[in-house]
């Protein structure tokens, strides 16, 4: 797909909820290249502000910037209202990151709450305000990113990992649903990426940065490649790989398509 065709299929505007950094920022940069508009959310709006600056420069773009707390009540509101009335083609859910780093028993209830309401309450909120108006175009994408965690229980992580599978589920059923009317559903599972945050996480734990960590720039531009062909995209898999889960990507979206026609069959007999 060349930059028109994308920014025909994904545009006028992205918005990129966690584009202060990171997978975030390479989103941004990439999507600028191409073209698209960008409205850039995240809650410290200092680097939003310079990454604006620089996108504006460098491609022409309009870019407003917004500080907002993912996991706060209103937060899926906010992003709305920062869109206004602009044509946003493209939602990119970047953020969610698990700044805990506790066994669950060993936090407080209200830190558990938060990274829920961030991963899991906006994110579908979000994901239902701006589907409508693409539904209704017959055209747009929307892309989760996620984590490997999504496909397992695993101690010290159990809610991030618990949120990111409900993420997992929710963009396969929503690529189901909207894959009729032109919208691209993708949720992208990611493994360990050389982010600011990353590191951060790891220092304060006192590890080491290990060796291998995938490059920000690098897991940005396959997502957007895989974007048109969800609802799963795994990093570092190619589309028949079973790595990080027991089922590939391409089985997993044979399975969806499966109950799709399943449920089409049972409403046709009503």
């Amino acid at each position: 797909m060349d930059k028109a065709q994308f920014a025909e299929r994904y545009g006028p505007w992205a918005l990129i909820a966690g584009a202060s950094e990171g997978t975030g920022a390479s989103f941004a940069r990439q999507l600028a290249e191409k073209g698209l508009n960008l409205i850039l959310v995240a809650r410290r709006e200092g680097p939003l502000e310079q990454l604006a600056l620089e996108l504006r420069a460098a491609h022409g773009v309009e870019c407003i910037t917004a500080s907002i707390d993912l996991s706060a009540e209103n937060a899926a509101q906010h992003l709305l209202q920062e869109a206004g009335d602009r044509e946003v083609g493209l939602l990119i859910l970047n953020a969610g990151a698990d700044p805990n780093g506790s066994m669950f028993l060993d936090n407080a209830i209200a830190n558990w709450d938060a990274l829920a309401m961030r991963n899991v309450m906006t994110v579908m909120r979000a994901v239902h305000a701006f589907a409508a108006s693409m539904r209704e175009r017959g055209r747009g994408g929307l892309m989760v990113v996620g984590s490997g965690a999504c496909y397992g229980g695993l101690p010290g992580i159990g809610v991030y990992a618990a949120t990111k599978a409900f993420d997992l589920v929710l963009c396969e059923a929503l690529w189901a649903e909207l894959e009729p009317y032109g919208v691209d559903v993708l949720s992208y599972v990611i493994g360990r990426t050389d982010t600011p945050a990353h590191r951060e996480l790891m220092e304060a734990r006192g590890m080491s940065i290990p060796e291998g960590l995938a490059h920000a720039d690098d897991v940005a531009r396959l997502g957007l490649a895989r974007l048109p062909f969800g609802p799963v995209c795994n990093w570092g898999e190619a589309d028949d790989d079973a790595m990080m889960s027991a089922t590939s990507a391409a089985q997993r979206r044979e399975r969806i398509r499966g109950f799709a026609a399943m449920a089409a069959a049972y409403a046709a007999k009503d």
